[in-house]
């Protein structure tokens, strides 16, 4: 039996790297092929109006990143943040990423606004500040890769922040058994995050994008991340799952 996961795709990829990389969903699909829990994937586009059928349920809904604010105006957003909120209300698990995570945050009571820090570029190194079950393999420290100017500045008041760093100390909150979210991407490649740090090197300019660059030859923990997402997600699933949650065959 695999996990059912509902991927709600909040953005389209640049034009010039669909050929290699499709676009989030497919990344994501790429990214948990590689973990031990079985999953199978519906990608809905957002942007576009697309959502999976009323009558079916998910075991869990995966919001990922996004060029877009999560605290913007476009009607997509209000109509997402409905949608969200619906999910949540009738019980279901959420999963965040980036932008999802800033949404979930502010959905739930939380801040998020734009990073007195500037941006977030290349890899970052996170501590984990908190150890649960379902985090195997276990990990004091994680490296991800990153791209955003946006951050959660106020946990919901009743999340558990999971990952912290200098530069974004709300990397990773859960609440309760319902909700876990990452500023990070799992699901990028550096191979991905080379191609856009070299289209907007303009826009960064030479010194953040030599230091972003750099710090690509480091290695990250995308795969880990992923292994501990479905493991939260498989948390309160029939026995086989929760066999393999407990990593038994």
């Amino acid at each position: 039996m695999a996990l059912s996961i509902c991927i709600l795709e909040t953005d389209h990829i640049r034009p010039e790297l669909v050929a290699q990389y499709r676009g989030y969903g497919w990344m994501f699909q790429q990214l948990f092929a590689q973990q031990p829990i079985a999953a199978e994937f519906e990608v809905f586009n957002v942007v576009q109006g697309h959502y999976p059928d009323d009558a079916r349920r998910y075991d869990a809904y995966l919001i990922t990143g996004s060029k877009y604010d999560s605290f913007g105006a476009e009607p997509w957003i209000q109509t997402l943040r409905d949608y969200v909120l619906a999910r949540f209300a009738a019980g279901d698990k959420l999963l965040g990423i980036c932008f999802g995570h800033q949404l979930l945050a502010l959905l739930l009571g939380g801040k998020t606004e734009r990073a007195e820090q500037g941006w977030g570029l290349g890899v970052q190194q996170y501590q984990v500040l908190e150890q649960r079950a379902w985090m195997q393999p276990r990990a004091e420290a994680l490296s991800m890769l990153i791209i955003h100017q946006d951050q959660v500045t106020q946990a919901p008041a009743n999340a558990t922040v999971l990952a912290a760093s200098a530069f974004c100390p709300i990397a990773a909150y859960q609440v309760g058994d319902q909700v876990l979210c990452w500023q990070g991407h799992p699901e990028l490649v550096a191979d991905y995050s080379r191609a856009i740090l070299d289209i907007r090197k303009a826009h960064w300019g030479e010194q953040v994008y030599r230091q972003a660059m750099d710090s690509l030859g480091q290695a990250h923990q995308g795969a880990v991340v992923a292994e501990w997402m479905m493991r939260f997600v498989a948390q309160g699933q029939p026995a086989g799952l929760a066999a393999a949650q407990a990593g038994v065959e």
